[in-house]
């Protein structure tokens, strides 16, 4: 994929800091620090019983592309200091792979010299960086009528929202996890946003796979007959509209004019409070292993902001590389 907006997040759960290096953003452009902070306010943990008791300030500190305000069209780099790390009970574990977690083939990719701790550059924790670029994204996008809003739909098979917190804390109490989906909807976005050949869905789905624990992603409605599930057109206030939108507005990888709709699917947290199979790499034996720290019982809690983030980020990608 040809992408114009380049962004790529760096640093480790447990390192010094975490960031964002963001490329082409156009100069010119008033940042609202205030959005920007209260977009990672949505993300960051210890806010409450149902996510991890780590805390973070995640105040970012803009290193360069900005100045007076205002982007400058260098690039944007901006840092998050980690201050709450406590790689104490990684320790514990550094030959015992954690199941469900990058550990065992992070160790084979490189050898055996990456951060283990905190799951290192895998953790979820860098995804701050996605919603810093996700939060300068958004604010271009104001400017061309189009939101986004992603939402927690679905935790651990259940679909009624108030029951969501007594499922995840129900879990956390047995010393397991649940999984969440989460539904995110982009409005305002014309018709023909995209190509045939680097398709909207497919750079939006891609992106979505830099969630960790992403493991699924669906547009629109994908249980009708034919008959049921293509849109009709029809004319409204001289506009072209679909009577539905099954397409989930996306069709030939080109955006139809109307609202963009996709679900992600998140697996449950791989750390549990129990103790797993697993093998020690030292001695190349079986072996189990008690994952300690803190985690949280439902990722997809703190998921639809970054899903937010990335969409702003892909479909900002593709507007500009259509000018």
């Amino acid at each position: 994929m040809n992408s114009l907006l380049q962004v790529e997040i760096f640093g480790e759960s447990h390192g010094p800091c975490i960031g964002v290096l963001i490329r082409n953003f156009p100069p010119g452009v008033k940042i609202d620090f205030r959005q920007v902070n209260a977009e990672l306010a949505r993300r960051k943990p210890g806010q409450s019983a149902l996510t991890t008791a780590r805390k973070e300030d995640d105040k970012p500190e803009f290193i360069s592309g900005i100045f007076n305000g205002c982007t400058t069209g260098a690039p944007i780099v901006a840092i998050i200091q980690n201050k709450d790390a406590d790689s104490s009970s990684y320790e514990k574990i550094r030959w015992t792979p954690r199941p469900g977690h990058a550990d065992y083939p992070a160790h084979v990719r490189y050898h055996g010299f990456n951060d283990y701790r905190g799951g290192g550059m895998f953790s979820g924790r860098l995804t701050a960086g996605y919603v810093i670029a996700g939060a300068l994204a958004k604010q271009m996008l104001k400017k061309e009528g189009i939101a986004i809003k992603a939402e927690l739909a679905e935790v651990g098979g259940v679909k009624d929202t108030g029951k969501f917190s007594k499922v995840i804390l129900a879990a956390k109490e047995s010393g397991d996890s649940v999984d969440g989906v989460v539904r995110c909807t982009v409005s305002g976005a014309k018709a023909g946003i995209g190509d045939g050949r680097e398709p909207l869905d497919g750079a939006l789905a891609g992106a979505m796979f830099n969630i960790p624990g992403v493991k699924g992603i669906w547009f629109g409605d994908t249980k009708h007959r034919g008959s049921g599930n293509n849109d009709p057109y029809r004319m409204k206030n001289g506009k072209v509209i679909t009577l539905t939108n099954h397409c989930g507005g996306i069709l030939g990888g080109i955006s139809t004019g109307m609202p963009i709709v996709f679900t992600v699917h998140v697996k449950p947290t791989s750390s549990i409070a129990r103790e797993q199979k697993t093998i020690n790499l030292k001695t190349m034996k079986d072996d189990v292993v008690l994952v300690g720290g803190r985690h949280d019982s439902c990722i997809a809690v703190r998921v639809p902001v970054i899903v937010e983030s990335l969409a702003a980020i892909m479909i900002l990608d593709n507007l500009l590389r259509q000018r």
